[in-house]
C-alpha cells in the first residue's frame, strides 16, 4: 500500500483530535471511601475524600468527623492543605488539640461544670481547670459517626449521631446530624441539624485550624477581618463575665482587615494575658439569622483568601496559642505556636449559666439547625 504525504497528514489529524487533551481535561467531582484504621475493638473507622470540578478536596473521618485534609488553590493556582491534620488514624486515637473535629454536646466552656434546666442542676464533666469543654472528655470528637456519602457536582457526607441521655452528664436522646459538601464554588459547607426528646443544652461547631500559607508558616502576617463591633471578656480561667465590650480601641478590633500579629501580644491588655492571645467569643454586628458574612482571611505570600460564612450569633478566635511544635502533622510539619487559627462559630460560651445569653436550650419537638460556609479563592 502506497502512504502518500496527504494519507499521513490526514492520520496526524485524526490522531490529534481522537487523543484527549489531558491538560485541559476537568476532574471529576465526587466522593471515594477507603479504610482509615481499626479501633481496638474491631471497629472500622473511614475516610471520606470529596472533590469537585475545580480539584479541590477535602478528606474527613467518620472518627469524630475530623476534617483531615482541606486543599485550596494559591494565586498561581496550586493547591495546597489549608487545616491542619495528621498523617493516621493512630494519631488521632491518641487524642489532638482538637484539629478540626466535629465539637458537641456544646462548644466551649461551661463554668464549673454544671448547669440548671428548668429547676435541675446538671453535673457535667469536668475538663478543663474545674470547667466543662468542648463536650467532656469523651465528646462528639471521640465518637464513631454514622456515614453516608452523597455523590454528584457537589459530593457530601452526612454524618449522624445518637447521644444517649446522660452522656457526659447532659440530659435527653440528642439525635445529630451533621453534613460537610464540598461546593463547585471551592467553598466547604457545614449544616448541623438536632433534635431530642429531653429539654437539653446544645452548641455544635467546628474545629479546625486554618493555616493558607499551605503549611509553610505561622499564621501572624494573615488579614483578619471580623464582622463584630463586640466581644466577650473573660475571667482569668476563661469564663464569659456576663458583660459585652466593644472592641473599638482595643486589641480585639477586627472591624478592618489587621494582621493577627499586630497586637497579640499586648501585655498591657489583661484579656490578651487571659488567653495568652486570642482566645475570645466575637459577637457579630448582624444580628439575623441568615447565612452571613462572619469573617475573612487573606494570607498576602499565597494570596489566598478564605470568607467565612454563618447563620450563628458569635465566632471563637483561637490562634494556637498553646501549640509546641511537639505534635508533627502532614508532611512532616511541625506544629508550633500560632501555627493557625481557629474560627469556631457558635453561641455564647456559659450561655446556659447566663441568662443575659442567646438561650441554647433545645426542647422535644423543635430543630436545632446551623450552617457555616468557609470559601477560598485567592487574589
Amino acid at each position: 500500500m502506497k502512504i502518500t504525504l496527504l494519507t499521513l497528514l490526514f492520520l496526524s489529524n485524526f490522531i490529534s483530535m481522537s487523543e484527549p487533551d489531558l491538560s485541559t481535561a476537568v476532574p471529576k467531582a465526587g466522593i471515594s471511601k477507603t479504610l482509615f484504621g481499626m479501633f481496638p475493638d474491631g471497629r472500622e473507622a473511614d475516610l471520606f475524600t470529596l472533590h469537585n470540578s475545580a480539584g479541590m478536596s477535602a478528606k474527613i473521618t467518620n472518627y469524630g468527623g475530623y476534617i483531615v485534609s482541606l486543599t485550596a488553590p494559591d494565586k498561581n493556582g496550586k493547591l495546597e492543605d489549608v487545616t491542619l491534620g495528621m498523617t493516621s488514624f493512630g494519631d488521632y486515637l491518641k487524642g489532638t488539640p482538637s484539629l478540626g473535629p466535629i465539637i458537641g454536646r456544646y462548644g466551649n466552656r461551661i463554668a464549673n461544670a454544671r448547669f440548671t434546666l428548668d429547676g435541675k442542676e446538671y453535673t457535667l464533666a469536668p475538663n478543663n481547670n474545674g470547667n466543662h469543654i468542648h463536650g467532656g472528655p469523651t465528646g462528639f470528637d471521640k465518637r464513631l459517626w454514622k456515614a453516608t456519602p452523597i455523590d454528584g457536582k457537589e459530593p457530601a457526607l452526612i454524618l449522624t449521631y445518637l447521644s444517649k441521655d446522660g452522656e457526659e452528664g447532659y440530659p435527653g436522646n440528642l439525635a445529630v446530624e451533621v453534613r460537610y459538601t464540598l461546593q463547585k464554588d471551592n467553598a466547604l459547607r457545614i449544616d448541623y441539624k438536632a433534635t431530642t426528646d429531653k429539654a437539653t443544652v446544645i452548641n455544635l461547631t467546628n474545629h479546625a485550624y486554618f493555616n493558607l500559607s499551605g503549611l509553610k508558616r505561622d499564621v501572624l502576617n494573615n488579614e483578619l477581618m471580623i464582622k463584630a463591633d463586640q466581644y466577650l471578656p473573660t475571667t482569668n480561667n476563661q469564663i464569659p463575665t456576663g458583660e459585652r465590650q466593644p472592641v473599638a480601641g482595643t486589641p480585639f478590633d477586627f472591624t478592618k482587615p489587621t494582621t493577627v500579629g499586630a497586637r497579640i501580644n499586648d501585655t498591657t491588655n489583661t484579656q490578651i494575658q487571659y488567653g495568652h492571645g486570642y482566645d475570645h467569643c466575637w459577637i457579630f454586628t448582624d444580628k439575623s439569622k441568615s447565612l452571613k458574612l462572619g469573617a475573612t482571611v487573606y494570607e498576602p505570600v499565597s494570596g489566598r483568601f478564605m470568607e467565612m460564612y454563618t447563620t450563628e450569633p458569635a465566632v471563637q478566635l483561637y490562634t494556637a496559642n498553646h501549640l509546641n511544635g511537639k505534635l508533627t502533622g502532614i508532611g512532616g510539619v511541625a506544629y508550633t505556636r500560632r501555627f493557625g487559627l481557629c474560627l469556631e462559630t457558635q453561641h455564647f460560651p456559659d450561655s446556659p449559666n447566663q441568662p443575659s445569653f442567646p438561650s441554647t436550650v433545645l426542647r422535644p419537638g423543635d430543630t436545632f439547625k446551623s450552617t457555616t460556609v468557609y470559601k477560598f479563592s485567592a487574589k
